[in-house]
Parts: C-alpha cells; structure tokens; sequence
C-alpha cells in the first residue's frame, strides 16, 4: 500500500503563482501499517539518521525492532506529528 501524504511537516514549495505548493511523498506502507525507516523518515520530511538518532536519544516516534531492522507505525508517525496535545 503506498500514500500519498500532504506536505506533514511543513514542506511546502513556492509554486509559480506565488502560493505555496503542497510537495506529495510517496512511501511504502506494510499491510498492517507499519514503515520502515527511510519510509518514515521521507513521511515526516527528515533523513533516516535523523530517526536513528531520536531513536537512541529516547526522542521522537515510537519505533520497534523486527528481524533486525527497525519499523515505525503510521498512526505513531501521525501522533507524533500532532505533537503533545495529539497525545489524548
């Protein structure tokens, strides 16, 4: 299954009219809505080491180990992206 997401954080182009444009990213998601972590990284508009490192740091989206390589699930990505008040 892949999405289409509507620019999550903010990533927005100067289309020509003067408006901003949304900039659509296309990523992969497992059929039980999980993403691996270049997916989520391109998703949340920062760089896999970006995650990597909130990973170790404790900060940032939930994450889980799987066979080695690690996962994210979208409605965490979602929750993290609504920040502290998306919490409830």
């Amino acid at each position: 299954m892949e999405i289409l997401p509507s620019a999550l954080m903010g990533a927005t182009k100067q289309a020509t009219n003067g408006q901003p444009a949304i900039e659509h990213v296309k990523v992969r998601i497992l059929p039980d809505g999980r993403m691996a972590r270049g997916d989520a990284a391109r998703y949340l508009g920062h760089r896999p080491k970006t995650l990597a490192m909130w990973a170790l740091q404790g900060k940032g989206p939930r994450s889980m180990k799987v066979g080695g390589r690690v996962f994210y699930f979208k409605e965490d990505l979602d929750v993290f992206i609504r920040g502290p008040c998306g919490l409830e």
